[in-house]
């Protein structure tokens, strides 16, 4: 997780790497390894007000320039309309592990910054640590304020701050009509303020890419000056807070409490590998504290996803229980027991107090699936039968009678869901009016699931003393009519999705937890047809493509304004989560054997040189379908990270064969 020049040989190359830190509550801070923020949502800073949302961009970045004699060199780089400021060049590394720090020289001057988030506030430290040569030289940090929701952009006439000066080594900056205070401090130098003094038409290549609103200005309060002595060695602490009270003003502290954190959790997790050790680490940025719940939540992905039912389902058990964060599924488990409505699971929870949204009719079925791994990592049955088992019973109840949504289990016993103008399964994009990908009717992965769930309520309801006899006999019945219904003998693997006037040929990767989940929906022969299909149309490197190169709806490439990439969302870009269900299927149709092993472990390896790239150390939401399967969208998602784990620990890939 080091790297060098090789790495920035030109702006374009330097910019493709990203990080990130986050703090457990929603919060984070990011940028490119260059220190060049290409996205509206890179900062220092990116505070959350009301956990984990009302995210605000605080803190954009700070400029670094040293004066040696009666020459200034500007470490800071940026992009302006037209213009590129190139102080990476200055540069000599960049290393991630555990926490992002720069490595700058000039002549004899060496300087290294390192970023820390404070676990559990809207804090972030910058540390320098300063190794003088011959000549006294000065260090200016001027810091890049702002207050504005980090959706969007502002512009100079949109930010109005009342300045009060609390010391020479700090300053109070409060935004108009906001009663909130951001403090800046520094352990060193002096704060020298400057009135009406603006960083203006900042530039983000990537939202401009998106087509999206690109330019933006920052307020410059001041700089503090810090002068350093011939061969002095230095710390110099920044510190950037919305907090009321700033509790520790020691950046070398900050830094070791965070080192000190993520060492435990790694150590708590207990595995020796270092690509485990990674992965755990991600994972960690995941889980947050949700205020409305007053529980742990998952994130679904940064910079710009907040929490959902279905990706916190999916993400849960590689997110907390490969990660031996039991308390943390526990708590989020227990949280959605709550909400269980009409048998449906929220897909969003309210931010201000209002009614969650139940809109998804998968999210309810992985909620199954989560509580059977709870139980297989934890024998945790007690728990489930005080606090789960209930909304289990109720959800499989509305399944079988019918919910919102017209979600309802058909005469043929497999669930359909939906109409037209819906889109309730995880394939959900939709323009305008415009459903890019519609499921509506009976989905293939809605049905494995639905079995699957019938299964666990089986051996739930034996193991509590019921009658599990009723979900057996369903169970059965879904399989049979699984089998007859969704076999496409023409292509050999499953229909995508049935509907009472056609039946959806596409090949796509949602046939893939047909032998993936718990409960295998099919077996034999048929499975390892499916699985093979897969491999050979849908897999890549990086994760399964969302639809056959072969289907004439197929789209290459994830760019442009939110119209195209809607249109290729589900339409051919590649996702990484349904890999880790692959790897699992195909170990399964193999009966594990050694070559299996192998190839298993092939797709592990090849995944392995993304943590790398992007947002280093974590793992993207999705990659262009074409090669060189360009990473797009959210650069950390959770169930990417998590499947990819829970694959790799689960089947035993970290071990070798």
């Amino acid at each position: 997780m080091r790297f060098g020049k090789s790495s920035w040989r030109t702006f374009e190359q330097g910019i493709q790497k990203e990080w990130l830190l986050t703090n457990g509550i929603g919060g984070f801070a990011n940028s490119t390894i260059v220190g060049v923020n290409t996205r509206r949502y890179h900062g220092l800073l990116i505070a959350s007000l009301k956990p984990p949302v009302s995210r605000h961009l605080i803190l954009s970045k700070i400029d670094e320039s040293i004066t040696i004699g009666d020459e200034s060199f500007d470490l800071f780089s940026y992009e302006v309309p037209g213009f590129i400021m190139k102080g990476y060049h200055y540069m000599e590394g960049f290393e991630r592990e555990p926490l992002p720090k720069f490595i700058f020289r000039v002549g004899d001057v060496y300087i290294e910054k390192t970023v820390s988030m404070v676990y559990g506030e809207n804090t972030v430290a910058v540390v320098y640590y300063v190794r003088n040569g011959e000549e006294s030289i000065n260090l200016r940090l001027t810091p890049l304020v702002n207050f504005r929701d980090y959706h969007h952009c502002s512009r100079k006439e949109n930010l109005n701050f009342y300045k009060s000066v609390a010391g020479k080594d700090s300053v109070i900056l409060r935004p108009q009509n906001y009663d909130i205070d951001i403090t800046l401090f520094c352990s060193e130098g002096e704060f020298k303020p400057m009135d009406y003094c603006w960083f203006y038409n900042m530039d983000y290549s990537i939202e401009r890419e998106r087509g999206m609103a690109s330019t933006e200005d920052h307020y410059i309060p001041g700089y503090f000056d810090i002068n350093i002595e011939p061969n002095e060695e230095k710390y110099i602490t920044v510190i950037a807070t919305v907090e009321k009270e700033l509790k520790l003003k020691d950046g070398l502290k900050i830094i070791g409490n965070e080192i000190e954190r993520l060492e435990a959790l790694v150590k708590k997790a207990g595995y020796d590998d270092e690509l485990s050790k990674i992965l755990v680490r991600s994972a960690d940025s995941f889980i947050v504290h949700r205020e409305s719940t007053n529980a742990k939540t998952i994130i679904a992905g940064y910079p710009w996803f907040t929490d959902w039912g279905r990706d916190t389902m999916i993400a849960l058990p590689g997110i907390t229980l490969v990660t031996k964060r039991f308390d943390d599924a526990k708590d989020i488990l227990y949280t959605f027991s709550r909400y269980v409505k009409d048998g449906l699971i929220p897909n969003m929870f309210p931010d201000e107090g209002n009614e969650p949204s139940y809109n998804t009719v998968d999210a309810p079925l992985w909620y199954f699936e989560a509580v059977n791994k709870y139980i297989s990592y934890t024998k945790d049955y007690d728990f489930v039968k005080d606090n789960i088992y209930d909304g289990l019973k109720q959800i499989i109840d509305y399944y079988k009678k019918g919910t919102k949504f017209d979600i309802r289990m058909d005469d043929d016993f497999l669930i359909t869901a939906g109409n037209e103008h819906t889109q309730l399964t995880w394939m959900d994009a939709k323009v305008g009016d415009w459903v890019v990908t519609p499921r509506h009717g009976k989905a293939v992965e809605i049905n494995a699931l639905w079995y699957n769930a019938l299964r666990i309520m089986a051996e739930l309801s034996e193991r509590y003393g019921d009658s599990s006899k009723s979900y057996i006999e369903l169970a059965q019945k879904v399989k049979e009519s699984f089998e007859n219904k969704f076999w496409n003998s023409e292509k050999e693997c499953l229909y995508d999705c049935l509907t009472p006037n056609y039946k959806d040929d596409k090949v796509r990767p949602n046939q893939i937890l047909a032998v993936s989940l718990s409960y295998p929906v099919i077996e034999g022969e048929m499975a390892k047809k499916v699985v093979n299909k897969v491999y050979k149309e849908l897999y890549t490197a990086n994760g399964l493509r969302s639809l056959s190169p072969k289907c004439r709806e197929y789209v290459g490439i994830y760019i442009g304004d939110q119209y195209r990439r809607d249109g290729a969302y589900h339409q051919g870009t590649v996702w990484t989560w349904p890999l880790g269900h692959f790897i699992t299927a195909y170990l399964r149709v193999n009966n594990y054997s050694d070559k299996s092993k192998k190839d298993a472990m092939s797709f592990i390896e090849a995944i392995k040189d993304h943590l790398k790239d992007a947002c280093i150390g974590s793992i993207s939401e999705i990659f262009d379908g074409d090669e060189p399967l360009i990473p797009r969208g959210c650069y950390a998602q959770a169930w990417s990270v998590a499947e990819i784990l829970r694959a790799y620990i689960e089947e035993d890939l970290n071990k070798g064969i």
